[in-house]
C-alpha cells in the first residue's frame, strides 16, 4: 500500500490539531487523528524533539545504507503530521503556541500536571481566549489525587495496575513471576482512550460551541483494562493470578505443545469442545460429564489439560491447523513478526504501507487498521523531519521570513 490519493474526504477534514505530546500515549492519539483527516502540528523542543527521535537502534536508513537519526520508534507514531520547534519555555515561544491555539480545534499534551500553568499554557488560559477548543491532557495518575504530581511511564503503570499480576507463567512453574506485555499497551490504550474521548468532544463542541477539557490518565487506563479479569475480582473479591498462556474463564484456551512446536487452541463453546474432541480422537472426553460445559471444564482444568496434551502432541501444527479450521475450531500459529509481515491475509489487507520519506524512497510502515467504507485512512505525509515544518506554518499565521529569522537566531524556534 502506498499514499492514498483517493479523492474521498477524510472523516477529520477541517479539523486542526495542536501536538504537545510525545513520546508514545500523546502521539499515538494524534496519529489516529491525523489518519483519520485531522491536520495536526507537532510542536517539538528546538534541537532535541520528541525523545523517541533517539530511541534506537534500529534507526532509518538513508538511500546510502547509513543509519539516519530517525529512530524507528518514532516513525511509528508520527506520520501524517507537521513538525514544528518552539521553545515553550521562552515567552516568545508560549506566544507562538497560543496563536497556533486560536486556530485549532483540539490540543493534546502530556506534561506533568501544572507544566501547562507555568507557561501560561493550560486549559483554563487557552480556553479562555478560544471556548471552543477541546483539551485533552495526558499524564500517569491524573490531574486530581494524591499521586497527580508523579510521572507515569508504562511499564511502571503495568506493574501498579494490576497486569503484571495477570502476566507471565504462573508462580509454581520454572519461569513464574510478574511479566510485562511486549509492548506499551498501557501507553497504546490511553493513546485510543484519548483519541475516542476527543471525538465526543468534538461532537459535543459542534452541537453547543463549547470545548471541554479531557484528563486522561494512564493507570486510570490500565484499571480499565483488566476488563473480565477486573469484573472477576470485584465479584468474587479473589484477586486473580497469573495463568501463563492459559484463560482465566475458558478451557481449553491455551497454548499447547504440538509434535513441531506449539499451537493456540482456543476452544469458546460447548459445540467448540465436541468438535475438537472428535477431530482429536478423543470424544470421550466430551461425553464426560465433568467437561461437559465450559464452567466444569475451567473447575477441571487441572484435570483436563493435562488429558489433553498427549493427543495434541500426536501431531504437527500444519496437520492441526488444517484439521481444526475445517471443522470451524479456534485456533492459530504463533508467528513471529516476519511471519506476521508475509501473512497472505495480513499483506491482503494492506497492513505495510510504504512512503515517500526525505531519507529514503521507500519507509515501510505499520497501517493503520481502520477500515472505512466512504472517508478511508489516507497516508499523507511521513513522520517529519524535527522541525521540518517550522517556517511553513509560522508562515502561515502570518509571520514573515525576517520575523522567523530573528525569532531562530534567539533561539525561540
Amino acid at each position: 500500500m502506498t499514499p492514498s490519493q483517493n479523492p474521498a474526504p477524510a472523516a477529520l477534514a477541517g479539523i486542526r490539531v495542536l501536538d504537545l505530546s510525545r513520546v508514545l500515549a500523546g502521539p499515538w492519539c494524534t496519529q489516529t487523528l491525523a489518519d483519520l483527516g485531522a491536520e495536526v502540528i507537532k510542536i517539538e523542543r528546538p534541537g532535541a524533539g520528541d525523545d523517541t527521535r533517539g530511541w534506537g537502534p534500529p534507526f532509518l536508513q538513508d538511500r546510502d545504507g547509513q543509519d539516519t537519526a530517525e529512530a524507528a520508534y518514532f516513525l511509528g507514531a508520527n506520520r501524517n503530521k507537521r513538525s514544528v520547534t518552539i521553545d515553550i519555555a521562552r515567552p516568545e515561544g508560549q506566544d507562538l503556541v497560543r496563536r497556533l491555539a486560536d486556530g485549532c480545534d483540539v490540543l493534546v499534551e502530556n506534561f506533568k500536571v501544572g507544566d501547562m500553568a507555568r507557561y501560561g499554557l493550560d486549559a483554563a488560559s487557552l480556553r479562555q481566549r478560544c471556548p471552543r477548543l477541546v483539551y485533552c491532557s495526558i499524564t500517569g495518575f491524573g490531574q486530581t489525587g494524591p499521586y497527580r504530581e508523579r510521572a507515569g511511564y508504562d511499564y511502571a503503570i503495568q506493574g501498579m495496575g494490576g497486569l503484571m499480576s495477570i502476566t507471565g507463567e504462573r508462580d509454581d512453574r520454572p519461569g513464574g513471576g510478574p511479566q510485562k506485555v511486549g509492548v506499551a499497551v498501557t501507553d497504546l490504550f490511553t493513546g485510543m482512550y484519548a483519541t475516542v474521548a476527543i471525538l465526543a468532544a468534538l461532537r459535543h463542541a459542534e452541537a453547543s460551541g463549547e470545548g471541554q477539557v479531557i484528563d486522561m490518565a494512564l493507570l486510570d487506563t490500565q484499571v480499565a483494562m483488566l476488563a473480565n479479569l477486573g469484573a472477576n475480582y470485584l465479584v468474587t473479591g479473589k484477586a486473580p493470578r497469573r495463568a501463563g498462556n492459559a484463560q482465566q474463564n475458558i478451557v481449553p484456551y491455551q497454548v499447547f505443545e504440538v509434535a513441531d512446536g506449539h499451537l493456540i487452541l482456543a476452544v469458546g463453546n460447548d459445540g467448540q469442545f465436541a468438535r475438537f474432541c472428535a477431530v482429536a480422537g478423543c470424544a470421550d472426553l466430551a461425553a464426560d460429564a465433568r467437561f461437559a460445559t465450559n464452567a466444569l471444564r475451567v473447575r477441571h482444568r487441572e484435570t483436563l489439560v493435562p488429558l489433553l496434551e498427549p493427543y495434541l502432541r500426536q501431531r504437527q501444527r500444519a496437520d492441526w491447523l488444517a484439521a481444526l479450521e475445517a471443522a470451524k475450531v479456534p485456533c492459530g500459529p504463533i508467528n513471529d513478526l516476519e511471519d506476521v509481515f508475509a501473512d497472505p491475509q495480513v499483506l491482503e489487507r494492506g497492513m505495510k504501507v510504504e512512503l515517500a520519506h526525505p531519507h529514503t524512497d521507500a519507509l515501510s510502515l505499520v497501517a493503520s487498521p481502520m477500515k472505512l467504507s466512504a472517508t478511508p485512512v489516507q497516508l499523507r505525509r511521513p513522520p517529519p523531519l524535527l522541525g521540518q515544518h517550522t517556517d511553513e506554518v509560522l508562515g502561515e499565521m502570518g509571520i514573515d521570513a525576517d520575523a522567523r529569522s530573528r525569532l531562530r537566531s534567539d533561539g525561540v524556534i
